[in-house]
């Protein structure tokens, strides 16, 4: 039996026509890499060169995260071949810490995470169309309302349009990594001799403060969890897409590092602060700069959509469990979408995009994401011992490898209150307030549950 039971709203109670399983391997391994695929690889490597005193350490820097990321992929892979159903983290916090852990998850992502990242980056997505057709400052905040409303409206008539549709995304996103990668180094005619190069003038600043940037640039391999109840049998189809998406994304933040490195060297990228665009720049001239801001929009735009869709699952579930609304937690009839919770969250990212508070509610919590994933990890100690069923996909090097994960998000963690005491600090406090809410819910609206 589960700790503090929340009662599951079947067909009896609350009719739902459950989700479809429609999405493929093919499918699900792009959703992977779509959602950690932003902007932030086209534009804030320069950052992790400030804090590296040479490209070896910048590279060494980029595959250890990539690989670390892949660790807490692999038990992602064991949890969603569990509890292959919508949901992702907030069921696995729910099932193995109650029901208030789950509740905070949920909390933190409405309010902050998903929301707040879908708002930052789709106002990317707007300053780069914007420069790509020629639109004055003044057209950002209605482009950034237009993507929003775009990537929520594909999305409620059903699955198959918005996977087709992330899809292309995708596909064209890794298309202009390609182009790129293919830009640097093949075609500038830098050559390899500034890839290894040494940058003795840069001052190193200590391990975490590199690594900060790079863990951020890996987050949103757990989306696809969210969506674990749509994915064609998942015990199988789940742990194969985390692998092949985060391999995915691993070779190409390696190889457009070396790319940036082969043109700018170590110096000049940590002097860029729009390193792809210099690189196209350079080989095609100002047609090259707009071409990987067009290629940047669509991956921004790709970002969004995956983020909405998969905050929304998690919204639902919660709906379905009592833990908010019972409207967000029905489904389309026809469509089989949780179109309620897609709007909810799309419009608060809206409304967090038009005040423009976006980006101060995300550097305050922009290391919970991470947090999350590490408790979440952490679920995997409490299956083990409570329900050591038998599974397709379990976590090779059981119990170091998730500890090991789990000691490096702790490490993240405490950095980021030593260098930025009053951000985590208020992002703390954020995720806390969520507990009063949780049982002011629970008094006011679930009086019907034990």
């Amino acid at each position: 039996m589960l700790p503090h039971p929340l009662p599951m709203h079947g067909p009896m109670s609350d009719p739902n026509p459950g989700y479809v399983r429609r999405l493929r391997l093919w499918d699900a391994a792009l959703i992977v890499i779509g959602g950690i695929i932003g902007g932030g690889i086209f534009l804030n490597p320069y950052i992790v060169a400030q804090r590296t005193g040479s490209s070896v350490t910048l590279l060494l820097m980029w595959v250890g995260a990539g690989v670390l990321t892949l660790i807490g992929a692999l038990c992602y892979a064991e949890l969603g071949a569990r509890r292959p159903q919508a949901g992702g983290s907030y069921v696995y916090l729910r099932e193995a810490f109650g029901p208030l852990a789950g509740f905070l998850f949920g909390w933190t992502m409405l309010l902050v995470i998903y929301s707040g990242s879908s708002a930052a980056v789709a106002t990317i997505f707007a300053s780069y169309a914007a420069a790509v057709f020629g639109l004055p400052a003044s057209a950002t905040l209605p482009l950034t309302v237009a993507a929003l409303v775009f990537v929520a409206g594909i999305n409620l008539f059903g699955l198959r349009l918005g996977v087709q549709v992330q899809n292309l995304f995708t596909v064209l996103k890794l298309l202009a990594v390609a182009v790129l990668v293919a830009c640097g180094l093949f075609l500038a005619g830098a050559g390899g001799g500034h890839v290894l190069a040494p940058d003795p003038a840069r001052a190193h600043v200590g391990f975490m403060g590199a690594a900060l940037p790079v863990l951020f640039a890996y987050s949103g391999f757990t989306y696809l969890n969210n969506l674990a109840g749509e994915v064609r049998e998942p015990q199988r189809t789940l742990p194969r897409a985390l692998v092949l998406g985060m391999l995915g994304v691993i070779a190409a933040y390696a190889l457009v590092n070396v790319a940036y490195l082969a043109v700018l060297g170590h110096a000049g990228l940590a002097a860029s602060t729009t390193p792809a665009a210099e690189v196209m720049q350079r080989v095609f001239g100002p047609i090259g700069a707009r071409l990987i801001a067009l290629g940047i929009a669509i991956s921004t735009l790709g970002f969004c959509n995956i983020t909405l869709v998969a905050g929304a699952r998690v919204l639902q579930v919660m709906g379905e469990d009592g833990l908010f609304f019972r409207s967000v937690g029905r489904l389309h009839p026809r469509y089989r979408t949780p179109n309620v919770a897609l709007l909810l969250l799309s419009g608060w990212a809206i409304l967090l995009a038009v005040s423009g508070s976006y980006g101060q509610l995300l550097d305050y919590a922009t290391f919970g994401d991470w947090l999350a994933c590490a408790v979440g990890v952490a679920t995997l100690f409490w299956y083990r011992r409570h329900r050591d069923d038998t599974v397709s996909f379990r976590v090779p090097g059981y119990p170091w490898l998730p500890l090991l994960f789990i000691a490096t998000v702790a490490l993240v963690v405490a950095q980021s209150l030593h260098d930025s005491p009053r951000n985590t600090g208020i992002g703390l406090l954020i995720i806390a307030a969520g507990a009063p809410v949780y049982f002011v819910w629970r008094r006011l609206f679930s009086r019907d549950q034990p």
